[in-house]
């Protein structure tokens, strides 16, 4: 495969991607949707992040690390519990780096 063919499929995949996400703001207007379903909708932001981010606090080399040993897991938990009660984001990104630095040079 030459490097012209691997970005044209690189393009078209975004294109393709771009495209089917477009469709469902243009083809289907968000005032027609049933009120469940767009409530519904404000829990995905949240759950894709979770699902992204909790194997990597939890497992360790491909196994579940639930202990004080795991700095990921006590710097996620002490993001989270600032992300709880401040609901500032860049607070809680600070303070998971920090506790995740600190944990790692001790």
């Amino acid at each position: 495969m030459s490097r012209l063919e691997l970005w044209i499929i690189i393009l078209a995949g975004m294109a393709v991607t771009y495209l089917i996400r477009l469709s469902f703001i243009f083809l289907i207007p968000p005032d027609r949707l049933p009120e469940w379903f767009r409530r519904g909708l404000r829990y995905i932001p949240p759950a894709v992040l979770a699902a992204l981010i909790a194997p990597d606090i939890l497992l360790l080399d491909g196994t579940l690390h639930l202990s004080f040993t795991n700095h990921r897991l006590l710097a996620g938990s002490i993001a989270a519990l600032v992300a709880w009660r401040t609901r500032n984001t860049w607070l809680t990104i600070v303070s998971g780096l920090l506790t995740f630095g600190l944990l790692a040079l001790l």
